[in-house]
């Protein structure tokens, strides 16, 4: 079974936003919390469905995209665009650029996205965008396939 984030996570996201100036406000911690217990990637509407829940009132679709875009533009949260969803980082504090921060494995069976660093990856795409004068604004790097757990593998 792939594992939530967890209260470590949370620390971690706490600690980089206090490090970087960056105000840590109740929503912003109510939806990293949210995320700390996610097993598989939440699109926009389940984040507000279960604020909604544990507010105990109708939680505006707004106010939760800011504060995914400033989750993902600070790089604790990452958006798996073929599927409108976000899943935690599992590299907070590395040197990624705001672009892009690793590449997304997604299961077709369970629906669970893993995300995993690949320097190499990086810097081909570097390489090539670079040999074409070209500026890289956004890369989007997923890979869909079945996971181990689906597989039988280990």
């Amino acid at each position: 079974m792939i594992a939530t984030p967890g209260l470590a996570w949370i620390s971690q996201v706490e600690s980089l936003c206090q490090g970087r100036g960056l105000q840590m406000t109740a929503l912003r911690r109510e939806i990293v919390g949210i995320f700390a217990e996610a097993d598989q990637p939440l699109g926009a509407y389940a984040i507000i469905q279960k604020l909604s829940e544990a507010q105990n009132r109708i939680v505006a679709p707004p106010t939760v995209y800011r504060t995914l875009d400033f989750l993902v533009e600070n790089g604790f949260v990452v958006k798996i665009e073929s599927r409108q969803a976000y899943i935690a980082c599992d590299h907070l504090g590395h040197d990624h650029d705001h672009h892009h921060h690793g590449i997304v494995l997604s299961c077709v069976k369970c629906g669970r996205s893993s995300e995993v660093e690949s320097a190499a990856v990086e810097k081909e795409v570097a390489t090539i965008a670079a040999g074409r004068c070209f500026k890289v604004e956004r890369k989007v790097f997923e890979i869909v396939g079945v996971c181990a757990e689906c597989s039988g593998a280990s």
